[in-house]
Formats: structure tokens, C-alpha cells, sequence
């Protein structure tokens, strides 16, 4: 089953593809690989879901940021590349997560982008290599950053 089927099965909405808010390109394409800056939280309305994991949002607050970044993510994929049935596999993914020095879940946060990713382009393709670490800052004071790489035909 294509990806995009696979999003009308599960009956997701992608927002608009974000636009870079710095001197940068929100995706780069070098032969067959994609290489996406790092994304926010965005929500449909343009609004960013803020606050730092252990003391404004618990870990299901975090996995859905993260999660609503992996939508803004394929957003950005579909926009580039005019579908997401280009892509062939998430081959890597990096996730920061703002929080407190206490907060040691940001593997578990992360889970809210790699689950959907798995959910749309299969549990093969859909779960890459993966890192991610906890900050104390992160612009415009969001949740999580998530960037990555991905194989297309």
C-alpha cells in the first residue's frame, strides 16, 4: 500500500508545508536522498506547541508534539517531491526535546514522529536510525526539533 493511501486510510490531514523562519532550505535533495531541516510543532492554525518537557508538558504532551512534527515534516516531503510514495525509507532521524535536567525520556518523546512514520510508510521503511537528546533552549520556545534524511526514488 502507497504512503498517501496509507494517509487516507488513517484519515490525516497534513498542514501546509512550514516555511523556513531563517536563511535556510526546509529541504535539500542530492540524488536520491532528502535531507530535511530541522521542524517544529506546527498545528494546522500556524501556531507552534511550546513549553519544556518535566515542567509545562508530560511525556503524552511531548509525543504528540513530536508527532504533530512529523506531519509538518511530511508536509514539507510531499510539497519538495509532489508525493510521499517517493519516498522509499526514513533512513535517519534526529529529535531534540526542550526540557528540564531532570527529564530523561526524549527517546520516548521521539517515539510520537517515529510511530507515525511507521504508521504511514510501513515498519520497515518507516523506522530509520535515530537519535535524541534533551536542550534547554529551542526557538521560538517549541517542544521539540526533528530533522532528517530519507531514501527517494
Amino acid at each position: 500500500m502507497s504512503a498517501e493511501q496509507r494517509l487516507k486510510d488513517l484519515g490525516i490531514e497534513l498542514p501546509p508545508a512550514p516555511k523556513p523562519i531563517g536563511l535556510y532550505k526546509p529541504i535539500v535533495v542530492v540524488g536520491n536522498v532528502a535531507y530535511l531541516s530541522g521542524h517544529g510543532p506546527l498545528k494546522p492554525d500556524g501556531t507552534l506547541i511550546t513549553g519544556r518537557l518535566g515542567a509545562d508538558l508530560d511525556l503524552e504532551g511531548g509525543q504528540n508534539a513530536a508527532r504533530q512534527t512529523a506531519l509538518a515534516m511530511l508536509s514539507t516531503l510531499r510539497f519538495a517531491l509532489g508525493t510521499l510514495d517517493r519516498v522509499s525509507r526514513v533512513v535517519k532521524l534526529l529529535g531534540l526535546v526542550r526540557c528540564t535536567d531532570a527529564f530523561d525520556q526524549q527517546p520516548q518523546v521521539i517515539n510520537g514522529c517515529s510511530q507515525l512514520f511507521s504508521d504511514v510508510f510501513g515498519p520497515d521503511q518507516g523506522i530509520g536510525a535515530r537519535s535524541a537528546l534533551g536542550t534547554n533552549s529551542l526557538p521560538s520556545g517549541i517542544a521539540v526539533e526533528i530533522e532528517g534524511i530519507f531514501e527517494i526514488t
